[in-house]
Formats: structure tokens, sequence, C-alpha cells
């Protein structure tokens, strides 16, 4: 049996004639970056996400270096976050000139962990960057009380996290600005880059809007040195329709969560297979079905050979990554991230995903232990 990590194709299949017409909506219109069907869907999304704001951009990665950016982070700045994440995380506060300063993840939700905040602080800390890590919130009441007193900027990299909910609020309202990426692979994926920042704070929305058209509010006067930065429309219209499945989807996603959950204890292998943790009060949307298991490579290797789709997210924390030696970190330094890396794997967890695949992925996985 195929059973591919996503199947985009079954997901578009389904709402085909409906991205089609969108698309060629756009293309009679003539009008490509910015625009109304931008100022549509940055609406809609802010009613989805609850915010006051939202605010069209390039990627994820832009998101996340608008939002230092509108917060004031400048070059010998520090900004925490964690090791283990996507590169974005730490690359958009290097851009900068900022030093990323990291801190360790909490074992079971892969997530900053709140208690090693205080430590790692210094007079030039400016940011915390919590990212909502494979579609759970990170513990934002105690980043957050934590950082309101001392006036640090808290950003979610919330780019895993569309529809993540903590305590009845989306990720996206729980810091100063919230951060999302629309690659394709995302729960709600474009056909190619595009990103979003929210926030309720309507000085830190304007210098957002600004930032992302060269520093510019009227065209050719520019108040700040901005980036290129604009969401296209066609991405918009594409991602418009998509956002009304979101619901949908995630809840696909978290059914599939749960049947993994049975049939792994059905197969007797919760010894080998440590499960995702969803921690109290949290919403998690399964952008990854992350496990973490012994001989990761080897099972992984088996599944490939068997057609089972899964993917390492992350094999090398940003601590051991050879751009950041000068940082001074080494390897022991964070070794919880450092043991993640070496025992996660996320398996297929999309909506579309078929109970007799999500059998074949556990039996397979289950075929793997007996053999070794």
């Amino acid at each position: 049996m195929n059973v591919p990590l996503l199947d985009l194709k079954a997901q578009y299949r389904g709402m085909k004639s409906e991205i089609l017409a969108a698309m060629e909506a756009v293309c009679d219109e003539q009008g490509f970056v910015l625009g109304p069907r931008v100022a549509e869907f940055e609406k809609a999304t802010a009613q989805y996400v609850g915010s006051r704001h939202a605010i069209g951009c390039a990627s994820g990665s832009d998101a996340l270096l608008l939002a230092l950016m509108a917060s004031g982070v400048k070059a010998g700045d520090e900004v925490i976050t964690v090791p283990f994440t996507f590169f974005a995380t730490a690359g958009a506060i290097s851009r900068l000139g900022a030093r990323p300063v990291f801190i360790d993840i909490e074992s079971d939700s892969f997530n900053i962990d709140p208690h090693q905040l205080e430590r790692a602080m210094t007079p030039r800390t400016k940011a915390i960057i919590p990212v909502h890590l494979f579609g759970q919130c990170a513990d934002m009441a105690a980043i957050n009380g934590i950082a309101r007193p001392r006036g640090i900027r808290v950003i979610e990299d919330a780019c895993q996290a569309i529809g993540a909910a903590q305590e009845g609020r989306r990720a996206g309202v729980l810091a100063d600005v919230g951060c999302f990426s629309f690659f394709p692979t995302k729960n709600l994926g474009g056909f190619g880059d595009g990103g979003l920042m929210t926030t309720d704070d309507n000085g830190l929305a304007d210098a957002l809007a600004m930032l992302r058209v060269h520093g510019s509010r009227v065209r050719y006067l520019h108040e700040a040195v901005g980036i290129n930065s604009r969401l296209d429309a066609l991405q918009a219209a594409v991602l418009h329709v998509k956002l009304k499945y979101l619901n949908q989807w995630t809840e696909g996603r978290r059914r599939n969560a749960e049947r993994y959950e049975r049939l792994f204890a059905q197969a007797q292998l919760l010894d080998r297979v440590l499960l995702p943790v969803t921690k109290p009060g949290n919403f998690h949307v399964y952008n990854q079905y992350t496990v973490r298991v012994r001989q990761r490579d080897e099972l992984r290797n088996f599944l490939k050979e068997k057609g089972v789709g899964s993917e390492v997210y992350y094999p090398l924390p940003m601590h051991l990554q050879n751009c950041y030696h000068d940082l001074g970190y080494h390897k022991g330094s964070f070794p919880v991230s450092e043991r993640a890396a070496e025992e996660v794997l996320s398996l297929p967890i999309y909506a579309e995903l078929t109970d007799e695949q999500q059998a074949y992925v556990v039996q397979m996985i289950g075929e793997f232990y007996r053999r070794t």
C-alpha cells in the first residue's frame, strides 16, 4: 500500500472548480499584488483567528522578520527562542543583526520551556518567539506573565498552528503579534509561498503594513527601510477558498490522531512508540503527527520500503548548525532538543487519510519492531 506523508492532490480534487474559478477571476481582473483580493482574505482570516488586524505578506519567514522589525529589534539586541524549530525562527533574528538566545523545550510538548526564560534574559533581551510546534500552542500565559512586566515583546511563531487554541483563544491572539505561513504543506496551504501577521495593536498593524511595502504608506515616500513582502492576489484568492474548509480538515486531522492512539494501543506498541501529548487547555491541530521512537532512522527506511511516507522535523537543532557555531553553544547545551532530534518521526495525518492507510502505517511499524 502507498501512504504518502501528505496528499495535496486528494485535497485539491474536492475543490478544484472553486479554486480555478477564483484564480480565473483574478486573471480577468489583472490585479496581482495586494489589492481587494488580499484585503478580503485578510479580513476573513482576522475573523477566523479573532484578531483586530491581519496583514498579509510573502511568507511565514517574512512574517517573523516583519514582526521583529515592527517591534524595534535591531543589531545587538537579543531574542529568546528555541533551538528545536524550523530555521526561519532563528534566521529572522539573525537577519536583523540581533542574537538568537536559545532555551530548551519541554520533552512532552516540544514547545519552549517557560521555566528557563528568566535566567536567559539580559538587559539586551528585546523579544521572545515561542514556537507553536506541530500545531500545539506553547504555554502563553506563563510566557506573557514573564515578558509583559518587563516590556518585552512576545511574537507567536504560529506558522504550524493556524486554528490551534489555548483556553478557547486561537493562536495569533495570544501575544503581541502572531505569524503564520501558508506554505503548501501547512494546514492552510497556498499554491506557493505566503504569510500573514495578526495583532490587536493598532500601532503594530500600521507598522507591519508599512514595512511590508518598503516602509511606505504613500507611493514613493518612505518612512522607514522596509522590505518587499506583499501577498499575491492569486495566493489570497486560493487561500480564501480553502479557509472555509479549514475547520473540516482540522477535525479530520484530530480524528486521525485519535485513531492512531487506538491503533497503537491495540497493536501493543505504546512501549515502543511515544505518542504526541496535548497539554491541558490546548486544542491541537496536528500540522504534524510526531511520535518519538528508538531506531528512528532504521524505522524510517523500513517504512519507505513499505510505501509509507514519513519525515524528520528536525534532525539537527539550531544551536548545532554550522551557521550558529559562533554563538558558543555546543552538543549538550540543550539536551531535550538534542534527544528530540534523534527520536522524532512524523507520520501521515492529513484529513483525507483513509482508515485502511492508517491501519497499514501502524501495522508496518509493528512489523518493524517485531523484527528487531
